[in-house]
């Protein structure tokens, strides 16, 4: 069976796309692994499934490159509302699309026809442990002592729809990633496996960020991990709330507003092309 396929991607944040509005269904976990391979096949950190919605404009579902199902993915659900607007012709410059999180609204800059950014409200963060979910007590994992490995951080925990464990600290491009990646990711803390972000302070509200996710290693951008980064600079007196926190990452700058309430992100989304596959 041949299926049509859009490449897309946030700052580099990238994902195979299917149209499965009216397109037979597929197996997701399954051409999830096979697709992603990035010396066999297309490549990309997974696939997404975009979606008819009884609740909102449309669906979204997120496999990651294991064949993992992820609740949430920032830079994905941006590259949803350019392909509803654009391929699909959903001329909205607002979109609700419904994930495993929740409903998020998306907020459309378009510019000559094109969707050139996103701002997506991503929701309240979710700070106690349990709900993380991770193996902590207290209501906050603010700055708490972890040993991974043999070397002990000093860990912020929350979810943005997904666990994340950010770490502050020196310059994230001098760690080897390749091998605490996994520590964090597989710790016996976090029950279900958690993203990882290794963060150096810049200056006030700007932060530089190198990400570890679950289920795909390491990627060049994961926007709720932009935005638990964001969040935990303000818990720990490095950024300010109601302010804009300009998030570096490899692929490019995330732009996170983190009100108390919500946290807003800004991107932007490309399409990289569209292609055919054998599935």
């Amino acid at each position: 069976m041949e299926r049509e396929f859009y490449k897309m991607h946030g700052i580099g944040n990238d994902y195979i796309y299917f149209d499965c509005f009216s397109a037979p269904p597929i197996n997701p976990r399954a051409v999830s692994k096979r697709l992603s391979d990035r010396h066999f096949s297309v490549g990309g950190d997974g696939v997404v499934l975009i979606l008819p919605s009884e609740k909102a404009d449309a669906a979204m579902r997120m496999f990651n490159a294991d064949g993992s199902e992820g609740k949430m993915c920032g830079n994905a659900i941006r590259c949803v509302g350019k392909y509803l607007y654009e391929v699909r012709g959903v001329h909205k410059r607002t979109l609700s699309v419904e994930t495993r999180s929740g409903i998020k609204m998306l907020r459309l800059n378009v510019r000559g026809g094109k969707v050139a950014s996103v701002t997506v409200d991503m929701g309240a963060p979710i700070f106690r442990p349990e709900q993380i979910p991770a193996l902590f007590e207290g209501e906050r994992i603010v700055g708490h002592p972890l040993l991974v490995g043999e070397e002990c951080y000093h860990v912020t925990c929350l979810s943005m729809g997904n666990p994340h464990c950010v770490v502050f600290g020196g310059d994230p491009d001098l760690i080897r990633i390749e091998k605490i990646g996994p520590a964090f990711e597989h710790h016996p803390a976090f029950p279900e496996r958690v993203n990882t972000e290794f963060i150096q302070v810049l200056g006030k509200n700007e932060l530089k960020m190198r990400v570890w996710e679950r289920g795909s290693g390491e990627t060049l951008a994961c926007g709720t991990g932009a935005c638990a980064a964001a969040v935990a600079a303000v818990l720990n007196g490095y950024a300010a709330e109601d302010e804009e926190v300009a998030v570096h990452l490899a692929g490019g700058v995330l732009k996170i507003v983190y009100t108390g309430g919500t946290v807003l992100m800004t991107g932007p989304a490309a399409i990289a092309y569209r292609g055919i596959v054998e599935l």
